[in-house]
């Protein structure tokens, strides 16, 4: 079940972000990336030690950086990030304890990263083929 709503919601999220224009924004996509990343930060700081809380603060800090460059020279690295994180989602609770992140959390979160990633990429893709074709009109 938290696979399907991570999936309704990214959908949500991504085509709001269309309808309204937030997407046309290039900081758009970086930012949602670093508010994803910053999760683990609060799930340690609910219920994990301090220990657990840097090693947290450090593993958001390379998701921050790929934001930032991503923002700044090409948000293809962004896109890689967002579906990167997805992938760890899966894989976090092999490399740190983290007891105040929900069970549910993971499957959630990658399903959620994936498609939001996804949908950056299909802008991008969109919006080179546009810029490749300025005579073709794209719906």
């Amino acid at each position: 079940m938290e696979y399907l709503i991570g999936l309704i919601l990214s959908l949500v999220v991504a085509g709001f972000a269309i309808i309204v224009g937030f997407d046309r924004d290039r900081s758009f996509y970086p930012t949602v990336l670093i508010i994803i990343a910053s999760y683990y930060v609060l799930f340690a700081v609910m219920g994990a030690s301090g220990r657990t809380l840097v090693i947290e603060i450090f593993a958001a800090s390379g998701f921050l950086l790929f934001a930032v460059l991503g923002f700044k020279r090409n948000l293809w690295l962004t896109v890689a990030a967002t579906v990167g994180h997805g992938c760890f989602d899966f894989v976090h609770h092999l490399f740190i304890a983290n007891p105040g992140v929900p069970r549910w959390w993971p499957g959630f979160c990658l399903a959620f990263d994936v498609i939001f990633g996804g949908s950056l990429a299909v802008h991008l893709m969109r919006r080179s083929i546009r810029s490749r074709n300025p005579d073709r009109r794209t719906p």
